[in-house]
């Protein structure tokens, strides 16, 4: 009986130990538990510290190309300035010689319309109102401000070469003569002759009279004329009366 009791005491010891090293361990897992739990929010911290690095880096590197890209721009830049100051500087040296020229041509232009005026009132009478019409115009368009000096020369070369071609074509067309309807006929620039509709009367201009003269036996070759004029018939030669240098006389035109 005595033991027993020994072996309650010792039972219970082992039990008390066993607690003891029960409720110890509990702790040590806790402990582990938070260190690994740290550990793991430490990671995190790395993790994200090293991805914003990563992140930081390709900023830079980005950065690293625009400013090379804004360093070749603004290069481009002053070159295309340094052209622009260049053309500047052409354009003004070639409005101070248009303003030169412009001097220079104006009164020219107005010879030119002079002698164009006294031209046309000299020559033989044909298509004379429209003519005289085209010279009025041209005299009403110098004085204009909206009208640039290079549109007013070309204007009156224009002009000028409406009466060149003059002489190398031939026309009929219709007007008034002494109050009469008469068909004309106009031969390049030596020869202007009409024609009544019912063809009893034909003549043409005397250039040394300044006058018309009745001529009735040029009356088939101006109506023939006048047909290859409207082209109601093919180019062939004219017996009509043309003037020379001096003096009126019968001549052969070839009109096509």
């Amino acid at each position: 009986m005595a033991s027993r009791p020994a072996v309650l005491v010792g039972i219970t010891l082992s039990l008390l130990i066993t607690a003891a090293s029960a409720a110890k361990l509990g702790d040590v897992v806790a402990t582990s538990d938070q260190w690994l739990v740290a550990q793991v929010d430490s990671q995190k911290k790395v993790d994200g510290l090293a991805e914003e690095r990563l992140t930081l880096a390709d900023e830079y590197r980005n950065s690293l190309r625009e400013a090379d890209s804004l360093k070749l721009y603004i290069q481009q830049l002053k070159s295309q300035l340094r052209s622009q100051e260049a053309e500047k500087d052409s354009v003004r040296v070639e409005i101070r010689e248009i303003a030169r020229t412009n001097i220079a041509i104006l009164p020219l232009m107005q010879d030119m319309l002079a002698v164009f005026g006294q031209f046309v009132e000299l020559d033989t009478p044909f298509l004379i109102d429209e003519r005289k019409e085209r010279v009025k115009a041209l005299n009403d368009m110098m004085p204009r401000a909206d009208v640039t000096v290079s549109e007013k020369f070309r204007r009156i070369l224009e002009g000028y070469q409406v009466e060149i071609d003059y002489g190398r074509t031939i026309e009929g067309y219709r007007g008034n003569l002494d109050g009469k309807d008469v068909d004309f006929l106009r031969i390049g620039r030596v020869g202007l002759l009409y024609q009544t509709p019912d063809t009893k009367e034909t003549g043409y201009w005397d250039r040394d009279k300044k006058g018309w003269v009745i001529d009735n036996s040029a009356t088939e070759g101006v109506k023939e004329g006048l047909k290859i004029a409207r082209k109601q018939s093919s180019p062939d030669l004219l017996m009509v009366p043309l003037q020379a240098a001096a003096a009126a006389a019968p001549a052969a035109a070839a009109a096509n």
